[in-house]
C-alpha cells in the first residue's frame, strides 16, 4: 500500500500582468471588458493547480491500473490578490484520504505565499475522487475547508444565462494551463464517457464569480475574500447555463448555483465580498 511519505510539494513561479489579464478576460465569457492587471479570484487555483497535479501523480504512481481525477469541490480564502511581477510560493500537502467504492477521495490544503510574507495570501482547499485509485491507505480528513460565512438576511436575487462554446472552453483552458483532451477533443471526452467536450468546472465557477463582481461589488475583484463550491455534472457547451445569485442583505455573502436544462452543475455556492475600499494598495 501506498504511504503519505512524500514531500511537501513546493513550487515558486512569477506571476505576470499579461498571466492575470489574460485569465480574467477568458473567465469574463460575454461580459464587458475589465481593466487591466485585475486577477480574478479564481486565479489563485490555476497557480496552485501545476502542484496540485503533481502530487496527484506522485500518490497514484503505484497504481496497477489507470486512475482518472474527478474535481469535487473547491474552497478558496483571499487574503489580498496577487500583484504583478510579484513573486509567489505555492506549498501543498495532503490533509485526507478515504477510501471510497470508485477509488479515493482526496483533500489538499494549498498556500500561496508572496513577497510580503510570512503569511499567505491565499489559502484553497481542493476536494477530488481519483477513480481507479486502489492502493492509498485511508489518512487524516477529507473535510472540505472552513464553513461559508453565514448570510444576513435576504437580498433580491438575479440571474444571467450564457452559452458557452467549444472555440471558449478551449481558450479557457490554454490561459488556465488545463490541457485535459475531455475539455478539447470531442473524440477523448466520448472515450471518456460524455457526448462531447466539457466545460472545465473552475471556468463556469470564474464566469459566476465575475457575474457576482459585476453586480454586488462595483467590479472590484480584490473585494472577494473567499468563494466555495460543489460541482455535481458536467457543462456542455451549446447549453444553456443559468447562474442564479442570491445575496444576503447587505451583498456581503451572495451564494449561488450553476444549472443547465439537465439539472444544477454546481451547487452550494457562496462568495463573500468585502465592504468598499477606501484606498491604499489592496
Amino acid at each position: 500500500m501506498t504511504t503519505l511519505a512524500l514531500p511537501s510539494p513546493v513550487r515558486t513561479l512569477t506571476v505576470t500582468e499579461p498571466a492575470i489579464t489574460g485569465y480574467r478576460t477568458a473567465a469574463r465569457h460575454c461580459l464587458p471588458a475589465a481593466r487591466p492587471g485585475q486577477a480574478s479570484p479564481v486565479h489563485t487555483f490555476v497557480l496552485a493547480h501545476t502542484v496540485a497535479e503533481q502530487t496527484v501523480a506522485a500518490l497514484t504512481e503505484a497504481e496497477p491500473g489507470p486512475v482518472s481525477v474527478v474535481h469535487l469541490g473547491q474552497d478558496i480564502r483571499i487574503v489580498r490578490q496577487a500583484r504583478p511581477d510579484e513573486q509567489i510560493t505555492v506549498s501543498l500537502s495532503v490533509a485526507g484520504i478515504r477510501k471510497e467504492p470508485r477509488g479515493a477521495r482526496i483533500a489538499l490544503r494549498t498556500e500561496l505565499t508572496g513577497e510580503d510574507g510570512p503569511g499567505p495570501i491565499a489559502e484553497l482547499t481542493i476536494s477530488a475522487l481519483l477513480v481507479g485509485a486502489t492502493q492509498l491507505e485511508p489518512y487524516g480528513d477529507v473535510a472540505g475547508g472552513p464553513p461559508a460565512p453565514a448570510p444576513t438576511g435576504a437580498g433580491t436575487p438575479q440571474s444571467a444565462t450564457h452559452e458557452l462554446s467549444p472555440d471558449w472552453i478551449a481558450a479557457y483552458g490554454h490561459v488556465s494551463g488545463d490541457l485535459n483532451p475531455i475539455h478539447l477533443d470531442a473524440d477523448a471526452a466520448r472515450a471518456a464517457g460524455f457526448e462531447t467536450v466539457i466545460a472545465h468546472g473552475m471556468s463556469v465557477v470564474a464566469l459566476a464569480v465575475e457575474e457576482a463582481v459585476d453586480r454586488f461589488a462595483d467590479g472590484d475583484p480584490a473585494r472577494v475574500r473567499g468563494l466555495g463550491c460543489r460541482f455535481s455534472a458536467p457543462v456542455p457547451p451549446h447549453t444553456p447555463l443559468e447562474i442564479v445569485l442570491q445575496p444576503d442583505a447587505e451583498a456581503r455573502v451572495v451564494r449561488f448555483t450553476c444549472k443547465t436544462p439537465r439539472g444544477a452543475a454546481v451547487k452550494s455556492g457562496w462568495i463573500e465580498i468585502a465592504p468598499p475600499r477606501t484606498g491604499g494598495r489592496p
